[in-house]
């Protein structure tokens, strides 16, 4: 566990040799919800802003309303509105991850419109 007790905006982990993002991304949402989607990519970047720079996939997929999350893998989850998540964005300790995937999903989504 990198940052025990904190709040995570996404879902993710590592990609395997020779795996691909949407596939790593579609592992790790089956793995840690229980969901079966087709993440399509939007976006790569390097995280700077956790324990060491990484490259991350910002991945959008249409998912179902129940999901079931792996007890080992996620402590809460709930759905959040976006007013919400940039209020518990302020209000919340979340991952430094958190913060820079989604400045830079809502930096992504204003470009594209």
């Amino acid at each position: 566990m990198r940052f025990p007790g904190l709040y995570e905006v996404e879902v993710g982990g590592a990609a395997f040799v020779g795996e691909s993002y949407e596939q790593a991304a579609a592992r790790e949402l089956a793995e840690e919800l229980g969901i079966r989607a087709l993440p399509r990519l939007l976006f790569t970047f390097i995280n700077r802003s956790g324990l060491s720079p990484h490259w991350l996939g910002v991945h959008e997929a249409v998912v179902p309303d129940a999901v079931v999350p792996d007890p080992d893998e996620v402590a809460w989850h709930g759905w959040l509105t976006e007013q919400e998540l940039r209020s518990a964005l302020l209000e919340w300790r979340f991952t430094p991850d958190s913060h820079e995937a989604f400045s830079r999903y809502l930096a992504f989504r204003t470009a594209r419109s």
